[in-house]
C-alpha cells in the first residue's frame, strides 16, 4: 500500500469541497486506476500558516515511512501580511520534516505552489494586482527554496487564475477551489507522483497549463 501525507492549509484539506473531491484524494484515485492503491493521510487546517503547520506537527508527531510527501502552504502568511523571510525560514524547516517523512527522499516529496486567491469575488474592493504580486513573490520564495533541495515543484498557480472568467472553478463561498479546481491540480501533480514512485531519477519540473 502506497502512503501518501499532505500537509497544508484550506487548499489542501478542501475547504468546501467533499472529501472525495480534494486534490490529494484525487491524486491517489488517478494512481488507483494506474494499479498504485493508496493511503490519504492529511494534515491541515483552514487558516494555518507556516507557523502553525509547524505546530500542528508537532502536535500529531507523524512518522517517517510515506511514500510520497506533498506540501502547500503560505497563503495564509500572505493574507495577514506576514513577512516574507520568515516565510521562507519557516518553509524551509517544513520542507525539511516532509523530507524526513519520506524517508529521507527529496524525490518523493512535491511543493505545490500557492493558488492566487486576489482573482476571486472574495478579493473584491482589494488592491488584486497587489495580491497577485505578493503571491508571486511568495511563490518564487517556496520555489526556490525547494529546487535548492532537490524538490519536484508543481506550478497551480496559472491555473488557480482561470477562475477569474470561470466561476465553476470555485466553491459556493467564491474563495476556495472547487472540485473541478483540485482535478486540474492533481492532473499536473499525477506524473510527478507516478515518477516519483516508480524511483525513477526526475529532475524539478514545472508541469504545462491543462487545457481549459
Amino acid at each position: 500500500m502506497t502512503r501518501l501525507l499532505a500537509l497544508g492549509d484550506s487548499y489542501t484539506i478542501g475547504e468546501g469541497v467533499p472529501e472525495n473531491e480534494r486534490w490529494p484524494n484525487q491524486l491517489a484515485d488517478r494512481l488507483r486506476a494506474r494499479g498504485k492503491p493508496v493511503d490519504v493521510t492529511i494534515l491541515a487546517r483552514t487558516g494555518w500558516t507556516t507557523h502553525e503547520l509547524a505546530q500542528g506537527l508537532r502536535a500529531a508527531q507523524p512518522v517517517s515511512g510515506y511514500d510520497l510527501v506533498s506540501l502547500l502552504i503560505g497563503v495564509n502568511n500572505q493574507y495577514r501580511g506576514l513577512g516574507l523571510d520568515a516565510y521562507r525560514a519557516e518553509f524551509s524547516g517544513l520542507l525539511d520534516q516532509a523530507i524526513q517523512f519520506a524517508n529521507g527522499n527529496p524525490k518523493c516529496v512535491i511543493v505545490l505552489s500557492i493558488p492566487d486567491w486576489g482573482v476571486t469575488p472574495f478579493a473584491e474592493g482589494r488592491d488584486r494586482a497587489q495580491i497577485s504580486a505578493e503571491i508571486n513573490a511568495f511563490n518564487a520564495a517556496n520555489r526556490q527554496v525547494s529546487q535548492q533541495a532537490g524538490i519536484c515543484y508543481v506550478d497551480v498557480t496559472p491555473v488557480s487564475r482561470l477562475a477569474l472568467h470561470d466561476s465553476s472553478l470555485l466553491a459556493s463561498d467564491d474563495l476556495h477551489p472547487s472540485g473541478r479546481m483540485y482535478s486540474r491540480w492533481a492532473e499536473l501533480a499525477l506524473p510527478v507522483a507516478q515518477t516519483a514512485l516508480d524511483d525513477n531519477s526526475i529532475d524539478i519540473i514545472q508541469p504545462g497549463l491543462l487545457g481549459a
